[in-house]
């Protein structure tokens, strides 16, 4: 993820919806038997450009849960969002796990699948094309579809960035 691109943002100012992605029970077998405790990913997002994610661990679900939530308070970023899709075509990476989020046209709906469609609608994409091209885990997918969507720009940004006028941006 490169860091300069990443815009982060306080959630103490803004109204967060969670979403659950996934929870797993994991066992840990001792001499006395089994132990069972829960792990569970959890994006946050305002529908308005705001997204994160978090992992919370717990020997109860509804505790592995709420951990998650806070978790993803702390790692929320900024995505911009131009007429209900994204900017432009993005690639984004974590570990095996690769997306490739594409933008659409008015009235597409957000074509994507499990871990992948949860981030999305929490960041408020409404028009998307999105595929999930390396590994399926859900913790990977989360990650580089975040990474994917704090790598984008809109043209402001680029126009900025350069220190040229918009105008510029487009005709060259």
């Amino acid at each position: 993820m490169a860091l300069s691109n990443i815009k982060r943002v306080k959630s103490s100012e803004i109204e967060l919806k969670d979403r659950l992605v996934s929870i797993q029970r994991v066992a840990k077998v001792t001499k006395g038997g089994r132990t069972f405790s829960f792990s569970a990913i959890v994006v946050v997002g305002d529908e308005n450009g705001i997204v994160g994610f978090g992992l919370g661990k717990a020997k109860e679900v509804t505790e592995a849960i709420t951990k998650g939530i806070d978790d993803a308070k702390k790692n929320l970023v900024k995505v911009p969002i131009i007429k209900g899709t994204v900017p432009h075509e993005q690639y984004g990476k974590f570990s095996g796990g690769s997306v490739l989020i594409k933008p659409a046209v008015d009235g597409t709906g957000v074509l994507a699948g499990g871990a992948m469609r949860a981030v999305l609608e929490s960041a408020g994409i409404k028009d998307v094309l999105a595929k999930s091209l390396g590994s399926s885990n859900p913790h990977n997918v989360v990650k580089a579809t975040i990474d994917a969507l704090a790598n984008m720009r809109d043209a402001y940004t680029v126009a900025q960035h350069r220190g040229v006028d918009l105008n510029k941006v487009f005709n060259g």
